[in-house]
């Protein structure tokens, strides 16, 4: 797997997680934070079907099944 080529995935699924912890934003205005998760699991879910060919089964099953925690876990341990 090359660093570069799972970047902007990294990237994505670190955003992802930033949305979730945005807790300022769920007090303030819970449908924008509702929709920025939506626009970034979007993001993820382009990503990985532009990346599909080229990643490790495992990498691939958990974006399949939406283990994104895992997936970036994957992407930290093998960067």
């Amino acid at each position: 797997m090359q660093p570069l080529t799972t970047a902007n995935l990294k990237s994505l699924l670190e955003k992802r997680l930033a949305v979730i912890g945005d807790h300022a934003l769920r007090e303030e205005d819970p449908a924008a934070q509702l929709r920025a998760l939506q626009e970034v699991s979007e993001a993820i879910e382009e990503e990985h079907q532009k990346l599909r060919p080229s990643l490790p089964g495992k990498l691939r099953h958990y974006l399949e099944q939406a283990s994104y925690q895992k997936a970036l876990a994957h992407l930290e341990e093998n960067s």
